[in-house]
This record gives C-alpha cells, sequence and structure tokens, in this order.
C-alpha cells in the first residue's frame, strides 16, 4: 500500500530524529461547541496531530467533533478506535490497531475482518498498527476492555521482540501505551530499546504529564509523544507540553 500523506508525515520525523506531538480526546468527554476553541489551542501549541477515539465513546458525535475541529484548524486527525463502531470517514487516516502485546485473538484479526468493508470504504488513509499495552502500574480500561495482560514494564526484551515481530509482519507503526490515567510511564530503557532498534515510527503514550516526561521520552526515541489524560484535566498544559517535544 503506497505511503499517504500521514504516514509520509510520520516517517519523516523517524527520518530526521524529530519528534511529534498528539493530543488525545475522547469524544465522550469533549462537547462539540468547546471544539473550536480547543482547536485554537492546538494551533497555538503547535500540536502535530489530534487523535480522536476511546474504550467506548458512547453519545455518537465523534464526526461532529472532528467537523467543528477540522472547520478551524490543518493539523491531521486520526482515528484511535476502541472499536469498529468508531471509524468515521471525517478524519483524515485510521489508526488500524492490532494488539499485538496479548493474546485476544478478536483484537489482533477479528474485529478487522468484520470491519473490513466499512474501512476499506471509508476513505481514510490506513495505517496499520502495532499496539502494544504496557503495564502502567494500575489496571487500564484498556488491559480490562481488551481481556489481556499488558507487558510487564521492566521487561524491554519482550517489548522489543513484539515490536520487531510487528514490524516484520508489515505494521506500519509501533504503539506503545501504558494506559489512560497510568501510574507510571513508559520506561525510558524500554523506549530507548525498541526505537533504536526498529526502521518504523514508534508512537509513545499513557502517564506522560509533565514537560520532564515528554523531553526524556523524546531524548529516549519516541516519534511521536501522546497526552490525553493530562489535558483533559488542565487544557493550558497543551502549549508546554508540545514546546517540550520540539528540540
Amino acid at each position: 500500500m503506497k505511503a499517504g500523506p500521514v504516514l509520509q508525515q510520520l516517517k519523516s520525523l523517524k527520518e530526521n530524529s524529530k519528534h511529534g506531538f498528539a493530543v488525545l480526546i475522547d469524544p465522550d468527554k469533549i462537547a462539540p461547541n468547546k471544539m473550536e476553541q480547543f482547536a485554537q489551542l492546538c494551533n497555538d501549541a503547535k500540536v502535530d496531530f489530534l487523535f480522536v477515539g476511546g474504550s467506548l465513546v458512547l453519545q455518537h458525535q465523534i464526526g461532529l467533533c472532528i467537523n467543528i475541529f477540522k472547520e478551524n484548524s490543518n493539523i491531521p486527525v486520526l482515528l484511535f478506535p476502541g472499536n469498529p463502531s468508531q471509524v468515521t470517514p471525517e478524519a483524515d487516516a485510521l489508526l488500524y490497531l492490532s494488539l499485538i502485546s496479548g493474546r485476544n485473538p478478536e483484537l489482533l484479526i477479528g474485529q478487522h475482518v468484520v470491519s473490513a468493508p466499512m474501512v476499506r470504504s471509508s476513505g481514510l488513509e490506513i495505517l496499520s498498527t502495532g499496539y502494544m499495552v504496557i503495564d502502567g502500574g494500575v489496571p487500564t480500561t484498556v488491559s480490562y476492555m481488551s481481556n489481556s495482560h499488558p507487558i510487564p514494564s521492566d521487561k524491554s526484551d519482550i517489548a522489543l521482540c513484539t515490536a520487531w515481530a510487528g514490524e516484520m509482519q508489515g505494521k506500519h507503526l509501533i504503539y506503545m501505551d501504558a494506559g489512560s490515567g497510568a501510574r507510571q510511564s513508559i520506561s525510558e530503557e524500554m523506549i530507548q530499546k525498541v526505537s533504536s532498534n526498529i526502521s518504523i515510527p514508534l508512537i509513545v503514550g499513557g502517564g506522560i504529564n509533565t514537560v520532564e516526561k515528554v523531553s526524556a521520552n523524546c531524548k529516549a526515541g519516541a516519534d511521536i509523544i501522546v497526552v490525553g489524560n493530562a489535558i483533559e484535566k488542565d487544557k493550558s498544559l497543551i502549549k508546554e507540553l508540545s514546546a517540550a517535544s520540539k528540540f
């Protein structure tokens, strides 16, 4: 599959040792009438990507939120879906997630088979993503919903071999996630070990809530930093966290 503009942008970060900053929003937690103001905050902070999705998403307002955001920003919008019902053509690209750290066949391939016709006809740029859940110190929604165990936080070798397997299977991206509300973020040792040994972009998220963590994760080799929970609690953090990734 030919690389589209979003994948080219992601690959360029890796190739040029640059770092991108992504804000993750759950459509259930932000009202559509707040999206215009939120888009301006992201523009001012020079955010590189907006990730949209959640483990549940109950209010079915993803498309409306994305449309309002895109009317006020040129920042690429990537779907980060918790299930196939969250696929909507209003976005620019879809993180087509396979939970390669788990052993739940539904999230490795089952849901992909069911959603394939819809995804194929959506017009979205499809980004095949090896999704790896890393233990963040507390049970997370993604671990519960996926019915799978995370990779232990001190097992960098397992993380690397899992990322290698994803890369050799042809994934475009690897996404290591400690989960929303993680007590601890992914260690710099694990990020460094994975990033330095794969040739595809590495996305890192979960438990990142300070300038120091953003900076340390970028220095360790994360190509894209994703922050969600911290910004939900305090949107004024967007600017300083985004700036910390640009060095």
